[in-house]
């Protein structure tokens, strides 16, 4: 789920209920969020998506096991920390080529 949709979905991931926090992902974008969410203290999960007829995809799902995770609501509240100490922005999440400690309201889409 990226942060332009807010619905909040729960999968089995790893044989544990999460939050999904996105679906599709590269497999660099999968070690960013996952990067992230364990600097932030979430337990993360994560596993390639699986094809209508059980085989793998080379996309992956990514979740947290706290059940009341939003990313959307995470993010624009400010409880998510990039390593550095600062806030993540929507554009750092989103990993944006724009300035990461620009805010959201300034960025044209």
């Amino acid at each position: 789920m990226s942060l332009n949709k807010g619905k909040h979905i729960v999968a089995e991931i790893e044989g544990v209920r999460c939050t999904v926090v996105e679906i599709g992902l590269s497999e660099d974008r999968t070690t960013f969020l996952k990067d992230l969410l364990l600097h932030n203290s979430y337990t993360v999960k994560s596993e390639r998506e699986k094809a209508k007829d059980g085989s793998s995809l080379e996309t992956y799902i990514l979740g947290v096991t706290d059940l009341l995770f939003n990313p959307v609501i995470n993010i624009y509240q400010h409880r998510i920390f990039r390593k550095d100490g600062k806030e993540a922005t929507a554009a750092y999440w989103n990993q944006s080529p724009a300035d990461p400690d620009l805010p959201y309201w300034h960025l044209t889409p």
